[in-house]
């Protein structure tokens, strides 16, 4: 089949390494009974390798051209999907139950471009519907700051590990790529472990973009300035959850989080 040359414009770079595609399988723990929602499938090295290993799949590309190929591909196949269309503008919510994930456990695993992976992580985890696990191929920078602790912990580890559980899984050099991007990659697992809820996450993201607003900062001078109160206030406050008064954002966990919403 005729080599596909990769738009730039959309952030393609085509995985070729045959133990990368093997270690993702196996992260995702694939077994014969899964239903798959794959992203950005590209050239289809995961969806050819991963058809006749699961029950159903369902594949996502934004790439027309691509789209095509990979539908001549599995013209015959009762078992897989490919739709056109971007994620981050399709209703989710109504494809997952007309195509009956919705009503199945289902996992995903993408391959996704690095400029968007933070508004797809969110997309993802705010689904009313959530997949067992999420398997992504992310840039390495990015997955460090996913699966940060507290001391490193940054506004998109906060609103991913509230959500899920981060590990990230193993390193993947840019030479696994063609062409070879610029940077190098990794492996995250996310594992949700609460539903999205529209009110109360609105209350807990509003006072963590509030502590994150100026990181050298202390929390209590991001809060108090974002809250209209006095310093004085959310220190006591902070030294109520056995927290110091002089600490920054970054150095707070999640339930750190949950426990402020509490208060503020």
């Amino acid at each position: 089949m005729e080599k596909v040359k990769a738009k730039k414009s959309l952030g393609q770079n085509f995985l070729k390494d045959e133990e990368v595609i093997e270690g993702i399988f196996a992260v995702a723990d694939v077994q014969k009974t899964d239903w798959i929602l794959e992203i950005g499938p590209g050239t289809g090295v995961l969806t050819h390798r991963l058809s006749p290993l699961v029950e159903k799949l369902l594949a996502i590309e934004l790439d027309h051209e691509l789209v095509g190929r990979l539908q001549r591909s599995f013209i015959e196949s009762k078992s897989v999907s490919i739709l056109e269309g971007n994620i981050l503008d399709i209703y989710l919510e109504e494809l997952l139950e007309t195509t009956g994930f919705a009503e199945h456990p289902y996992k995903i695993i993408a391959n996704i471009p690095y400029y968007i992976t933070a508004p797809i992580i969110r997309r993802l985890l705010s689904l009313s519907v959530q997949p067992q696990s999420l398997t992504l191929m992310v840039q390495d920078e990015v997955a460090e700051r996913l699966a940060a602790k507290p001391g490193a912990m940054s506004l998109l580890s906060v609103m991913a590990q509230y959500y899920a559980s981060v590990e990230k899984k193993f390193f993947v050099q840019k030479e696994a790529f063609d062409p070879i991007p610029k940077v190098d990659s990794a492996i995250i697992h996310i594992i949700p472990r609460r539903p999205y809820d529209a009110e109360e996450d609105r209350k807990v993201f509003r006072l963590v973009r509030a502590g994150f607003a100026a990181r050298r900062k202390t929390l209590a001078n991001n809060l108090a300035t974002s809250l209209s109160l006095s310093r004085e206030a959310v220190e006591e406050a902070l030294l109520g959850l056995d927290l110091r008064k002089d600490i920054r954002a970054q150095a707070l966990s999640v339930e750190n989080w949950e426990s402020l919403a509490k208060v503020f």
